[in-house]
């Protein structure tokens, strides 16, 4: 295996049961990714199991498929969440205050070494899982493994990165609000959120105890699947568990948000990738009301259920408030003013929002949303923690509420290399379909990008269409600012093309219009640096905006003011500035 390829569950397993490799030659094999990857960033780990524990575990599994027992994971790397019990290491739950060394592995850790698989170690979170962005930690801030400038997404961080660097082949994460989807979109990955009651929840910290769940972050579908078949079961150590039988569900009709409903944040990227997920669906597409869903995830952090996470942390709170994180702190100490009576009342809104909801499914089969609607680099999340962080969870804070399952999946890339991703959804039960249904309609068309090794830059693609075309007298421009050339294409047909008057060097005027046409341009990539620095240069009255392509993605290109065009020849019929120059 090539160092930080991803590590795929079944191959692993298959191999080691048909003693095509040993499970020891595995954690050989991990051990060195490793070393390698804590060059890169090592905030991802709070606890490991040392090097001669790991070949134990390794030996100790050979040595069980050696006496005949069938392993279904045998062999099988995988990091666990640090605030799920690992026997031998401390949980954490990323506050060293908190810690604490278990007597016992949680039940779906338990049951994963059962099926073969082998504990590597602990991974970072946002402390006490109160985060969807993975900055709220004492032990560093695990990046995103795709550009180490922007945010890997929380809680559930270094679980998600450990997993998408090719250390593990999967991992298990918690989800509140999310914690086990945003991660998993970011970073290229599936996340699979089980029903509430499927896995057990003996052994994890809780958060919001009532709505807490184990989930996985893995490489696709198959993957969340075999790790499901090994934990999923009633757990009678576990109050909140519930026997679930699968409920089959059709793919037929898929509920989709009313244009108007749906939130952006600015992110146009965002809202393409979306686009661009739905277009290949081969599914009915239904419009839906998310108004009663929204107002079941606003009663998460701006009703009574804050409360609970209060509840959960209430003895350190009274003992070592300092301990806690200033962030988590201040979200957490708000569920102080609520009362008994607030808590009540919002059950019984939550009970009527969830028979609105159920009535959903009469029309609906699943839902696809955006896992996230954006994302931040974590400069900016540093600088506005509490809002840029609630943006985050724009449609995923109602899933666990209105007891759903849900899976996440990779269907697209940000410019920077930060993936982006949707979620299927649907009611309890149907678990097995959903991950079904992830399998069939997001089948995987495309390989993640490179992981960022060595530090990524920013970059930002830039749509060029007359005096910067290459052999243009400003094409110097460029090229002094080591811009990359993407390719030659056309704009969509909604623009128009016009010479300027009395330009030197001549240059043209793109203007948007309902009657235009498709206008050659050249697409550029540049470091965000050097795109600034390029901005400035640009005079007036030309100007840098937002243009279409051809294929309907967006990028930023010249535009010009309205005073471009006194004087201006229309050219749009040459359809672009070469033939122009030529005529």
């Amino acid at each position: 295996m090539t160092a930080l390829d991803r590590l795929p569950i079944a191959g692993i397993a298959a191999d080691v049961r048909a003693g095509r490799c040993t499970a020891v030659a595995v954690i050989e094999d991990v051990l060195e990714r490793l070393a390698a990857y804590d060059a890169v960033q090592s905030a991802i780990w709070i606890a490991r199991h040392d090097a001669d524990a790991l070949r134990a575990a390794a030996a100790h599994v050979d040595a069980r498929l050696a006496a005949g027992e069938a392993l279904p994971l045998a062999g099988v790397p995988f990091a666990v969440k640090d605030n799920i019990d690992v026997a031998g290491l401390d949980t954490t739950a990323a506050c060293p205050a908190f810690a604490y060394r278990p007597d016992r592995s949680a039940t779906v850790v338990e049951r994963l070494v059962a099926a073969g698989a082998i504990p590597v170690g602990k991974t970072n979170l946002d402390q006490f899982a109160t985060g969807l962005n993975g900055t709220r930690s004492p032990y560093g801030i695990p990046r995103n493994a795709y550009n180490r400038d922007w945010i890997s997404g929380g809680s559930s961080s270094g679980s998600a990165v450990a997993v998408a660097a090719g250390l593990v082949a999967f991992a298990l994460g918690t989800d509140t609000a999310g914690s086990g989807r945003v991660p998993a979109a970011f970073n290229h990955l599936v996340g699979f959120k089980p029903t509430r009651g499927r896995w057990s929840s003996h052994g994890l910290v809780p958060a919001c105890r009532t709505l807490d769940c184990i989930t996985v972050f893995a490489g696709s579908p198959d993957d969340a699947a075999l790790v499901d078949d090994a934990v999923a079961g009633f757990d009678s150590d576990d109050a909140l568990s519930r026997p679930l039988a699968d409920v089959p569900r059709a793919r037929r009709r898929i509920g989709i948000p009313r244009a108007d409903q749906c939130r952006w944040f600015g992110d146009i990227d965002s809202e393409f990738l979306y686009r661009q997920a739905l277009a290949g669906l081969d599914a009915e597409i239904v419009t839906i009301d998310l108004a009663p869903l929204d107002e079941a995830a606003r009663l998460l952090y701006d009703g009574p259920w804050v409360a609970e996470r209060t509840a959960a942390l209430q003895p350190l709170l009274d003992r070592d408030a300092d301990a806690v994180h200033p962030v988590v702190r201040a979200i957490v100490e708000q569920g102080k003013d609520y009362s008994a009576i607030d808590a009540f009342n919002g059950g019984y809104r939550l009970a009527e929002l969830a028979r609105i909801a159920a009535r959903m499914w009469a029309e609906v089969d699943l839902i696809v949303l955006p896992t996230a609607p954006t994302s931040y680099r974590v400069a900016e999340m540093l600088a506005a923690p509490i809002a840029l962080n609630a943006t985050l969870g724009a449609y995923t804070n109602f899933v666990n509420l209105l007891d759903m399952a849900a899976i996440a999946v990779p269907t697209g890339t940000y410019g920077n290399g930060v993936g982006f991703g949707v979620t299927l959804m649907g009611p309890a039960g149907i678990d097995r379909a959903l991950i079904d249904a992830a399998r069939t309609l997001f089948p995987a068309s495309a390989s993640p990008p490179p992981l960022d090794l060595e530090g990524r830059m920013d970059s930002v693609k830039l749509a060029v269409v007359g005096a910067h075309l290459k052999d243009m007298p400003l094409h110097w421009q460029l090229t002094s600012r080591d811009a990359r050339f993407v390719g030659a294409t056309t704009t969509a047909p909604t623009y128009r093309l016009y010479a300027m008057a009395d330009s030197v060097p001549p240059k043209p005027a793109l203007v948007h219009s309902p009657d235009g046409a498709g206008i050659a341009v050249e697409v550029y990539e540049l470091d965000m640096a050097a795109f600034g620095s390029f901005v400035v240069d640009v005079p007036p009255p030309l100007a840098i905006g937002t243009v279409t392509l051809a294929d309907g993605s967006q990028v930023k290109g010249f535009v010009a003011e309205p005073r471009a065009l006194t004087g201006a020849e229309d050219i749009t019929a040459l359809g672009g500035w070469r033939a122009y120059i030529a005529r």
